[in-house]
């Protein structure tokens, strides 16, 4: 009886820390869509006093107590759901309890001052505007990391907190071999004389006509907005304040639509995750994401896997037809999955095509990890930047705002986030491909447009697993195998040495 009223004031104050990190949610939303510029000053203060209150909720003493006695019954004694609560917040309670809180509030501060200098930064094309921000950063970050987990290295700890569990040792030789395949397959599609013809994607597209479209297909795919909302921000991004109020973002160009449209269904799947979540648990760490690579593996299967799937295209050429009729006056469902589907090095990591995307995030947590063990300056990232780029996909960034400052992750710190992405299109892969086992007829239903079989199946696999289990558990107990490359990296190698027409080997 006492480990049940002790549970549920646990319930009470988990309760209430995740109703202020909604707050704080949504207003980091504000800022980035609708908030005056002039509003940068005190929404930074807002911030931080807002993450002091919040620090202190978290390491409040009769929190500490109160999971002590609960964590030391064990899990005998609690549901699955309920040991996974305390034993979430225990981490979570241990983590904040070892960072002062005034690092917290610094940080805090930094990551609202931060987002308006990079902006800024990126609108000039002036680097040096931001690196001092970026400076400042990579100290706060290393103070973070040294008081949060001081047994490993800094950069591991920033891992750790997107991706539970990963490491440098992990990730380093994963990387080496997928750049070295990937490096070796663009080289070959690129010798290629007769690229895709993707001209018809270019054009004049009105932007109320574009977010039709965009609003239409998210729909389609599940996202409801009667618990969600579509929005313009700098950087596409799914945030809000729980799965009842989830705040996906786009950004439009009118001479092409691909590049907004892909983003919405991008950020549809990272918001289809949490509208997906344990309702009942919300607002407890059982419900919350597992972690950023399985999070990206969501929105990357649904713009990946789903939406540059042939199937994707054939059911949606007559929509794009009637919505664009000029420019899709005579194209076919072949032509514009190839389109779709070409591969063209590019700066910009967010337009990036599958096979290049990649070597976007490598070449990132590449710089990252230099940042941190001291091998790379932030006054020599630019320089860096363009020289592997030039290495990798065979171009260099003529500007900065095109190159090192296009990013928004190390304004608000987000130092160990990138990998995330490539761990994420492994992840989907594998889920795709336990999916067409698993749901006979598949194909077909894309291509009647019928995806509710496949958001209940991923409901149920994923979205309402919570942190019930560890990122390479989850993707074993759904695909039947443990996380690895060789998957991904054939998957790309087969399918566009197809669409090519290269020869083997």
């Amino acid at each position: 009886m006492e480990a049940k009223k002790d549970y549920e004031s646990l319930v009470e104050r988990l309760e209430e820390i995740a109703h202020l990190s909604s707050v704080i949610g949504i207003l980091h939303w504000d800022q980035e869509v609708i908030m005056p510029a002039g509003g940068a000053d005190s929404r930074a203060r807002q911030m931080s006093a807002l993450a002091g209150v919040l620090h202190e909720k978290e390491t409040d003493s009769r929190l500490g107590e109160l999971i002590e006695r609960l964590h030391g019954l064990g899990p005998a004694d609690f549901t699955p759901v309920e040991w996974c609560n305390i034993r979430e917040v225990k981490r979570a309670y241990d983590e904040e309890k070892r960072v002062p809180k005034e690092l917290v509030r610094e940080m805090a501060d930094l990551r609202s001052r931060g987002h308006g200098v990079w902006v800024r930064a990126r609108e000039n094309n002036r680097f040096e505007e931001f690196s001092p921000v970026l400076e400042k950063w990579v100290r706060l970050k290393t103070r973070w990391a040294e008081a949060a987990y001081p047994h490993l290295p800094p950069y591991d700890a920033l891992i750790d907190h997107y991706e539970r569990g990963m490491t440098m040792a992990s990730l380093t030789p994963m990387f080496e071999r997928m750049k070295t395949r990937l490096v070796r397959l663009i080289r070959r599609v690129r010798e290629q004389d007769e690229p895709p013809d993707s001209s018809f994607l270019q054009g004049n597209f009105p932007v109320n006509v574009q977010e039709q479209l965009g609003r239409r297909i998210s729909a389609d795919l599940g996202f409801s907005f009667a618990e969600g909302r579509i929005d313009v921000s700098v950087h596409p991004f799914c945030g809000g304040g729980d799965p009842t109020d989830v705040r996906i973002t786009t950004r439009y160009r009118t001479d092409n639509f691909i590049e907004s449209l892909y983003a919405v269904i991008h950020e549809t799947g990272h918001g289809l995750y949490e509208q997906g979540r344990m309702k009942e648990e919300r607002h407890r760490p059982a419900s919350e994401s597992l972690s950023m690579g399985i999070h990206e593996s969501q929105s990357l299967f649904w713009e990946r896997m789903i939406a540059q799937n042939r199937y994707f295209s054939s059911h949606y050429l007559k929509t794009f037809q009637e919505t664009f009729p000029e420019s899709f006056a005579g194209v076919s469902a072949d032509r514009l999955y190839r389109a779709i589907n070409q591969v063209q090095p590019g700066f910009i990591r967010v337009e990036a095509d599958e096979v290049t995307y990649p070597l976007h995030v490598i070449l990132r947590y590449e710089l990252e990890k230099g940042l941190f063990d001291g091998s790379v300056a932030v006054a020599d990232l630019p320089g860096v930047w363009k020289e592997k780029m030039g290495e990798y996909l065979g171009i260099q960034p003529p500007t900065d705002t095109l190159g090192v400052l296009q990013d928004v992750h190390w304004s608000g710190g987000d130092f160990g986030y990138f990998p995330s992405y490539t761990l994420g299109a492994l992840y989907a892969c594998q889920f795709y491909q336990a999916l067409k086992k698993e749901l006979p007829g598949l194909e077909n239903d894309i291509a009647e447009g019928n995806f509710s079989r496949i958001k209940g199946w991923l409901n149920q696999k994923i979205h309402r697993q919570g942190k019930l289990f560890s990122p390479e558990d989850l993707v074993e107990r759904v695909t039947g195998r443990p996380p690895d490359e060789e998957g991904f990296v054939r998957y790309l190698e087969e399918k566009y040495s197809d669409l090519y027409s290269l020869r083997q080997g």
